[in-house]
């Protein structure tokens, strides 16, 4: 039997008070949830947010957070045992250990360490361990946000082949407009596609100490939507909200429907946990070889170029239109690109980001 799995992701703003202590009585529901639902055959990955507001808590910071890296770095390594220990308090009347799993960017565009942390993640559910999952903040060389861990969670989801995704907010779900701005904005239940109007509608952040907002969960849906993952932003508040989520209870939550076909891990991989290191801009001969007929992309059909990038970055590819058509690892180098094999991005290397022609081979 297929094991089921399920990512779930619970927010700053969920996991901490409004004075920014941990928030442990919604620690015990979602872990009270997961139990049952583990019982049931699930296999659950938790993915926690907080670290940084527990920290400054715990530091005395005051209310104003601080925007330095090198302060949140610090700050986090404060809050991170706070917040496993919280974790494993929580878990443990429901007789589940926890393990914590600290990944950091590298660990997703590396494609070794990747493939790493897949081990990892299958050797804690062997032991039957609830993995707990927080950016490695205090050792993080770049930025230090995945958009609140939303867009952390769904690689995860494509890491593990989960089918679940659960993002668990202070919201009801995605709401047709801000609702600090219009009283009358109502849920929107479930989505098929995401647009450009869809992202209009999800504003931006209505919390001080999340680093997301409803934008990166859009974001994070479309990537766990391309890994055949389906998505739901449910409220984490709400009695047993991340079974009700996960059973598909009508009005509860907005659900985003995972694509027929998913992406390959790798595929996947190079779409979505890869930093693009460069732009490539194609003719429209080049891009009806890559949407109708699955051919690499070739010299000839490159018409500009822009970035520093070396033999095996990943690149966005884009169209005679300015919209990026695809992405794809490049097997020249910015600095030598008019010199060596025709082939810029090979076909195997190369994942498309829109409609397909029949010939495309990208999900297999």
């Amino acid at each position: 039997m297929t094991t089921k799995r399920l990512v779930v992701k619970i927010g700053s703003s969920s996991v901490t008070t409004h004075d920014g202590d941990i928030d442990h009585e919604v620690l015990r529901h979602v872990a009270s949830d997961v139990a049952i639902l583990a019982r049931s055959g699930w296999s659950i990955v938790v993915v926690t947010s907080g670290a940084i507001t527990a920290g400054w808590s715990e530091v005395g910071g005051g209310a104003k957070r601080p925007q330095d890296a090198a302060t949140l770095q610090a700050v986090s390594a404060v809050g991170q045992p706070r917040l496993m220990e919280a974790w494993r308090s929580a878990f443990a009347p429901q007789g589940f250990k926890v393990g914590q799993v600290l990944l950091a960017p590298l660990d997703f565009s590396h494609r070794g360490q990747y493939l790493h942390a897949r081990g990892t993640f299958e050797s804690l559910e062997r032991l039957g361990v609830i993995a707990v999952v927080n950016e490695n903040d205090a050792v993080a060389d770049e930025e230090i946000r995945y958009g609140d861990n939303d867009r952390l969670a769904a690689l995860v989801a494509n890491l593990i082949g989960a089918t679940v995704l659960v993002l668990l907010t202070d919201t009801p779900g995605l709401l047709t407009a801000d609702p600090r701005l219009d009283p009358h904005a109502t849920l929107i239940e479930e989505v098929s596609a995401i647009d450009a109007e869809l992202v209009a509608v999800a504003g931006a952040s209505g919390s001080a100490v999340g680093s997301g907002g409803m934008a990166s969960k859009l974001s994070a849906a479309r990537i766990a939507s391309w890994s055949g993952v389906v998505t739901v932003i449910a409220p984490a508040r709400e009695a047993e909200s991340l079974q009700r989520a996960v059973s598909g209870e009508s009005g509860f939550g907005t659900r985003f429907r995972a694509r027929e076909e998913r992406l390959s891990a790798r595929k996947a991989w190079i779409a979505f946990a890869l930093a693009s290191r460069g732009r490539v801009s194609i003719n429209q001969g080049a891009l009806q070889a890559l949407e109708h007929h699955g051919r690499s992309l070739l010299r000839v059909g490159v018409s500009d170029h822009s970035g520093a990038f070396l033999e095996g970055d990943a690149v966005e590819i884009v169209g005679p239109s300015g919209e990026v058509v695809a992405k794809g690892l490049v097997r020249v180098s910015s600095e030598g690109f008019r010199d060596g094999d025709d082939v810029v991005v090979h076909r195997d290397d190369l994942v498309l980001l829109r409609h397909r022609g029949a010939a495309s081979d990208e999900l297999r």
